[in-house]
């Protein structure tokens, strides 16, 4: 018998109430660490490693790269969980689209939320490592277009609520962040200067010049391969940019991509301290031995002095507003207001 169509829309309204309230209780409780070796024990996952790491971080293991993860790590922990206490004065319940940056490792019990700019190449390489059943061995050796592909590394969207929550509770969550601005200028650069990002001109670039260039010339509409980084900023603040569409991930707020005001971080690395940081991370894994994080050979590295000359032209009306808009994220993370800029 075929069922109302006003029963089938109470039925669906259960079933997403459910699937909100799972969430909740999740982002609402912190991990209970004495019951995370029942919950896993209940339920395995393939291939689980010896060690949980959200234990190892919590039990207070005396290995020394793990020490660290326990004093400094600890330390970040806690001013993320005090700002948010502070800013954040309404809550909300995570949807399965909240979810789409955060990577899954049910062999190691790690979730991972991907930042752009912020080393995520080399930390989806490493995951493909940890993940692929021996396909890989060398980070460095994975294409860093194959990284990125859909569907190489699960994400915890892609599964059902009730797995979702007890992957949350018991699994080790951890986010890599970086000073906004510096990472603002590095998306700049990487995206709007090299001659090899054309989808990226003609997505936005054109867009930028038509919106934010006086008198601007046929061929730089045509390709907008020459956007400024001034124009860069005028477009990220123009009201219109959001009403239009969610911001692109590589200058989206890290707030806005891993919602750590929601969901308690573990680790919160920092990618002025990468290489540390990440260390502690693969240790509290128990692979430290298997697999180490690449570390950069880059020489052009976006850093404070690099970001001050690109702020160097910019009014103190746009940078006051842009400050404003990515103000979150240096609250967050403990970042200072850069010295360069000139606000008033």
């Amino acid at each position: 018998m075929r069922m109302p169509r006003g029963g089938r829309m109470f039925l669906g309204t259960c079933v997403g109430s459910l699937f909100a309230l799972v969430l909740y209780l999740q982002t609402v409780t912190r991990p209970d660490v004495e019951a995370i070796t029942t919950s896993t024990a209940a339920h395995p996952p393939p291939g689980k490693s010896r060690r949980n790491p959200l234990q190892t971080l919590y039990n207070g293991d005396q290995d020394s790269d793990l020490s660290y993860a326990q004093v400094a790590l600890r330390g970040r922990r806690e001013l993320l969980e005090e700002a948010c206490l502070s800013e954040t004065r309404k809550r909300r319940v995570l949807s399965p689209d909240d979810l789409r940056h955060l990577i899954v490792d049910d062999t190691h019990s790690l979730i991972y939320c991907y930042v752009p700019k912020v080393a995520c190449t080399n930390w989806k390489r490493v995951l493909m490592v940890l993940t692929g059943d021996g396909r890989y061995s060398d980070p460095l050796a994975i294409p860093a277009n194959e990284a990125h592909v859909a569907g190489n590394l699960r994400t915890l969207s892609e599964f059902p609520a009730a797995e979702i929550n007890r992957r949350l509770r018991s699994y080790l969550k951890f986010v890599f962040v970086r000073d906004p601005f510096e990472r603002l200028v590095s998306a700049y650069r990487n995206k709007f200067t090299r001659p090899y990002n054309t989808a990226f001109h003609k997505r936005y670039g054109t867009k930028i010049i038509r919106r934010h260039r006086a008198d601007p010339r046929p061929d730089a509409l045509e390709a907008g391969d020459d956007v400024s980084f001034q124009e860069f900023v005028q477009y990220l603040v123009d009201p219109r940019t959001q009403r239009e569409e969610p911001l692109n991930e590589h200058w989206e707020r890290v707030h806005s991509l891993c919602h750590p005001c929601l969901l308690h971080y573990d680790v919160v690395g920092k990618y002025e301290t990468l290489e540390p940081d990440s260390r502690a991370v693969l240790g509290l894994a128990g692979v430290e031995g298997s697999v180490r994080f690449p570390t950069s050979g880059k020489s052009t590295r976006t850093d404070r002095d690099m970001a001050a000359r690109f702020f160097k032209n910019i009014s103190p009306f746009l940078q006051r507003k842009l400050f404003n808009m990515y103000r979150m994220d240096f609250l967050l993370f403990n970042y200072s207001m850069p010295r360069y800029l000139r606000t008033r």
